[in-house]
């Protein structure tokens, strides 16, 4: 990828980034006396005003439980609930709202498939094909499923490059195969799949394919028709939303076939000690009393996100991206853990003879927030053969400057290592 290297190739692609940043309260802190510098976007961004005050307006004026009543409260919040599921389809582009089901995050969306689709269609001798660079909540869930049905888990592998060896798919995918779980954007490595050829790929042996898009859904714009993906996840914190709320996408078709994840309130039509009837999508994958403040302020986050201007602040992320790429290099004895060709705003780097937490910890007295470790990526760290790393990820709120302080941070903790 092209990298910038001085200050003349900066451009913010008409981004007001001193007005956005007025937007998102929790950045006009100081820590240890320095302005934050927050890089730990891949773990949970932070909220934009509006979002803080629809949760607030939510609680103070309109909170009632939704599809439980006839009055003018519940009514209001069984509308805005709604509207919120619309917001997603129209987002994401499924087909109908009968395709979106509200869960409590990623975690959630991936441990539903895992469950319902696995009790339906996966059986003893079955098998499950995960990738080497999968969040442990893309691998566990279905280690789980295999262990109850059991199936077979297989690995799709990647290269030191950080890029997933597709050409595998044709040996991997048998007639055994049951489905594939895949991570739309590597939360540790920043890598950027070919997800679109992937799910081509495994489509043409009539495997449905399961993408996480926790990372990848605040990078771009996500077409889930497009894709042709089966399944979509998707975290509304993760996408300047509350915490508490995610999203599973499904093609109706198999949304229908597949058996309810949890039992409970609203998933229901009519039920008796002889017989339960489960309720139509999506409320059958909906038990209990819904998040609907959640997902009211996944609403907010999302029309906000569309306001700011998706691909303008997506290329400013890439340019963020490529100045911190190119400044961390430019750094003596630094290395960079995943340098595919396509990626996310995420970059990834151990210092020698300094242990990430070593840095981490230093970085954070200087005001800057990075995530250090194994990033939920165990088999990541391993494929690399090291402790973990160092972890900057990046959002439109994020600044040139910004990075010079992590740079020049970087450079201070070598010195008082060397």
């Amino acid at each position: 990828m092209p990298l910038i290297t001085n200050n003349e190739q900066r451009t913010t692609n008409n981004l007001d980034i001193t007005r956005i940043r007025q937007d998102f309260p929790i950045l006009n802190q100081t820590l240890y006396g320095k302005p934050l510098a927050y890089f730990d976007n891949g773990a949970t961004t932070q909220k934009p005003q509006v979002v803080l005050d629809t949760i607030t307006h939510f609680y103070n004026s309109i909170n009632a439980n939704i599809h439980r009543g006839v009055h003018k409260l519940s009514e209001e919040s069984t509308k805005a609930y709604e509207e919120a599921r619309e917001t997603v389809r129209s987002f994401i582009n499924a087909k109908n709202t009968n395709e979106v089901i509200f869960t409590s995050g990623a975690t959630a969306s991936i441990n539903m498939v895992a469950f319902s689709f696995g009790e339906t269609f996966v059986h003893e001798g079955d098998e499950v094909i995960v990738s080497e660079m999968e969040h442990h909540s893309n691998i566990v869930p279905w280690q789980m499923l295999c262990e109850r049905k059991k199936a077979k888990l297989i690995v799709l592998p990647f290269d030191d490059n950080g890029e997933l060896i597709i050409d595998k798919l044709d040996e991997l995918i048998t007639s055994k195969t049951r489905i594939l779980a895949v991570t739309h954007v590597s939360n540790s490595l920043g890598t950027v799949n070919p997800i679109k050829e992937i799910i081509k790929r495994a489509h043409k042996y009539n495997v449905p394919v399961l993408i996480d898009g926790a990372q990848g859904v605040k990078h771009g714009i996500v077409d889930v028709q497009d894709l042709d993906a089966d399944f979509y996840a998707i975290a509304g914190h993760k996408i300047y939303g509350p915490t508490g709320i995610g999203v599973l996408y499904g093609k109706e078709k198999l949304l229908n076939a597949m058996v309810p994840w949890q039992g409970g309130g609203d998933m229901i039509s009519t039920v008796s000690f002889e017989k339960t009837v489960y309720n139509e999508l999506p409320f059958k994958f909906e038990a209990g009393t819904a998040n609907y403040i959640g997902a009211a302020g996944l609403s907010s986050a999302i029309k906000y996100y569309k306001s700011v201007g998706i691909e303008a602040a997506t290329a400013y992320e890439m340019e963020l991206l490529n100045y911190a790429t190119s400044k961390l290099l430019s750094i003596d004895g630094l290395r960079i853990i995943g340098n595919a060709q396509h990626k996310a705003p995420i970059v990834s780097f151990l210092v020698d003879n300094i242990h990430p937490y070593d840095t981490g910890m230093i970085l954070d007295k200087m005001g800057i927030a990075v995530r250090t470790g194994n990033h939920c990526t165990q088999p990541v760290i391993d494929h690399f053969g090291i402790d973990g790393t160092v972890r900057a990820s990046l959002a439109f709120y994020n600044t040139f400057e910004e990075i010079d302080r992590l740079i020049d941070g970087v450079k201070k903790i070598k010195e008082m290592f060397g």
